[in-house]
């Protein structure tokens, strides 16, 4: 489905998005991955992977942008450029229970949309962030990620790509790194 399908006819950029700015993007950002220790400070053109990402959240334009961790030099990097940055615990499993404990630390009501953006999409297009904040605002959902259908086998196969199975109106049913046969 189009943008401008999904947005009721209009284009992303001229919707206005979240009910009494009530949409966040929450970027989770951890330093210790197993695949590449560090990755959200990584060195993209002489700025850390993780601005990147959240100055693609900011470009979106559809809420507050908190980037999660739990390390305090990717902290450090996020306060240097403008970033507001909310410490999480180091325990977390995965991003979307790091964003969970955002959401309790900052005690967003029930009525709040949060939009996970990956701390390693330095590349998504803030359309795709102001696209998926419009879904949510329309739908009424709580949380959402973005996805797109694989294309690829050397994609389906690897474990760098997270794979999701959706029901037929495009919710998220299950998550995983290994090719799921569904």
């Amino acid at each position: 489905m189009s943008a401008e399908s999904r947005a009721g006819g209009r284009a992303p950029a001229e919707r206005p998005v979240g009910a009494a700015g009530k949409t966040y993007v929450v970027v989770p950002a951890r330093y210790a991955s197993e695949r590449l220790p560090g990755k959200p400070l990584c060195d993209i053109q002489g700025r850390p992977l993780v601005v990147h990402v959240a100055d693609r959240a900011r470009e979106a334009d559809v809420g507050p942008v908190w980037v999660a961790t739990d390390d305090e030099r990717v902290r450090a990097a996020c306060m240097d450029h403008g970033i507001e940055v909310v410490m999480t615990r180091d325990s977390h499993r995965s991003g979307t229970e790091r964003i969970a404990e955002v959401c309790a630390i900052k005690r967003l009501d029930a009525q709040a949309q949060v939009v996970n953006l990956q701390g390693d999409e330095p590349l998504m297009p803030a359309s795709l962030i102001r696209q998926v904040a419009v879904t949510l605002d329309e739908s009424g959902a709580d949380m959402s990620t973005l996805s797109h259908r694989i294309e690829s086998a050397e994609d389906l196969m690897s474990p760098n790509v997270v794979k999701v199975v959706t029901d037929s109106v495009g919710r998220a049913l299950y998550f995983s790194r290994a090719p799921i046969p569904w």
